[in-house]
This record gives structure tokens, C-alpha cells and sequence, in this order.
């Protein structure tokens, strides 16, 4: 087990950990983190508490301090010039004729870098686009492209569910999801059902995939043909919760078996 702080970022909904060290910090507390990208600010969500070892992503980075009154004023700063930069970033971006869609910019803490996510169908050549924006605000710019589903987990939002988005509170990776789950769970192939926010599959088809494979085992296919009362049959529906399944005879007359019954 392993102490953690967890840590929710301004640009972000998800939640982080952070090694609190021996500082002692409390909710609605603003930090100073030390991250991959620099230092950064966050917002102290809970408290310090434990976590197994197997759900985090070992070392992990600290937290070097409360937040000051300067800190706080830095950081209102960063705020406010980098929503300035993202204006600026997408005038440039339509003037050099890209094809991409800037939703987001975040200064580091210590402003030694500025980071622009993009959402793009293909590959962008930004390097003209960078070198106008290095030249502008004298630090280092990284552009960023993700995809639909990095945005809906940086955004956030509620799922068809009623729940928070799976990928932007829990989730650490996404896993393979195909047409072939929503297939395998009966369910109607209609994008507004089985599609998230992200407009791809729902993440969650990916939960109970196995426990049907389980569940379907020594049950019939829909469409397969045998013989039943020395008649020709085929199965047309599977009930995989009951383990029946309804067959319609060549009479068309119909019966429903049970599949754990010889």
C-alpha cells in the first residue's frame, strides 16, 4: 500500500495521485506538483489515503508544497494568458489553412512550456504553426494531437448511464472495443445506443464481454438447425440468462428447450 494526494488538475476532471511526502494538505487545498511537463497547480481532491500498489503508476511524483499567495496570483495569470493563447493559436492555425480543431492550451506553472491539444482526421504538419507561436511567447510549445476519446476523458461529462465517463474517472488505458461486443451482448447496433460521448463505442462494452462468452457456452447459435421431435428446427432466439432457447419447427409450430436439460 501506498500513500497518495489525490490531485484534480484546472484543465481536467480526472482525477491524479501524487506522493504527499510529509506535507500535511487538506481538500480545496492548491499545490505545487512536480510532473512530467514541469511544475504544475492542482486542486487537492482527498486527502492523504492508501492505494494498492497495483493501481498505480510506481514512482509516483511529488507534491512539493502549498500554493502562496504569489503562487495563486501566477497561477490566475497562467489562466487568463493562456486562454489568450488558445485564441491566438487557432487564428494562426485557420490563417496557414490546417486542418485542425485547437480546443485546449495550459501553461506549466514556471511558463517554461505551452501546450496545445488538437483534435486532427489525419496528420498535421504544424512546425510553421509551432515556430509562430515560439516566436510569440518565448517559451517552449509543444501541440499536442489526441484523438475523440483522449478529449471526452480531458472534458469529462455524464454517459448514457447517468454516471460519470468511465475513461475521465477511473480507466488508466482503453482497451479494444469492436461491433463484434455489442453483437455479442444482443444489443441493437444503433450508434446512439452503443456509441459514447466520443462518438466510438462504449468503453463498458469491453465489462462484461467475457461473462457472456461464459454464459453463451453449450447453447445453440440463432439460425442453427437440428432436429427436434423428429422434425426440422431452427433456433431463433437465445435466452443466454435462463440458458433456453426457442426453436421454430418445420410445422411452424414452436417450443422453447433448455439448454442444461438432455
Amino acid at each position: 500500500m501506498h500513500d497518495v494526494l489525490s490531485i484534480k488538475f484546472s484543465n481536467s476532471s480526472r482525477i491524479y495521485y501524487f506522493d504527499p511526502g510529509k506535507g500535511d494538505y487538506k481538500v480545496d487545498d492548491l499545490v505545487i506538483l512536480e510532473t512530467e511537463k514541469g511544475l504544475q497547480i492542482g486542486t487537492v481532491v482527498a486527502e492523504k489515503h492508501s492505494v494498492d500498489g497495483k493501481k498505480l503508476y510506481l514512482p509516483l511524483k511529488k507534491v512539493l508544497r502549498k500554493a502562496d499567495k504569489e503562487d495563486r496570483k501566477q497561477y490566475e495569470e497562467n489562466i487568463k494568458e493562456s486562454k489568450e493563447a488558445l485564441e491566438r493559436a487557432r487564428k494562426l492555425a485557420k490563417e496557414l489553412d490546417l486542418d485542425m480543431r485547437i480546443y485546449d492550451a495550459t501553461y506549466t506553472f514556471d511558463r517554461n512550456q505551452l501546450v496545445f491539444s488538437f483534435i486532427a482526421d489525419g496528420r498535421v504538419d504544424f512546425r510553421e504553426l509551432a515556430r509562430k507561436l515560439a516566436y510569440i511567447y518565448k517559451t517552449r510549445i509543444e501541440l499536442r494531437q489526441i484523438g475523440v476519446r483522449d478529449k471526452a476523458r480531458e472534458v469529462g461529462g455524464i454517459g448514457p448511464c447517468g454516471r460519470f465517463l468511465c475513461c475521465n474517472s477511473f480507466l488508466k488505458d482503453f482497451d479494444t472495443v469492436s461491433i463484434n461486443m455489442a453483437k455479442n451482448q444482443y444489443l441493437a447496433l444503433n450508434p446512439s445506443k452503443i456509441n459514447g460521448l466520443c462518438g466510438r463505442l462504449l468503453c463498458c462494452l469491453n465489462y462484461e464481454n467475457e461473462q457472456y462468452n461464459e454464459m453463451k457456452k453449450g447453447l445453440p447459435k440463432v439460425g442453427e438447425s437440428f432436429v427436434v421431435d423428429n422434425k426440422k428446427a431452427k433456433v431463433i432466439s437465445v435466452d443466454i440468462f435462463s440458458r433456453t432457447y426457442l426453436v421454430e419447427k418445420e410445422d411452424k409450430t414452436y417450443v422453447t428447450l433448455d439448454a442444461d436439460k438432455k
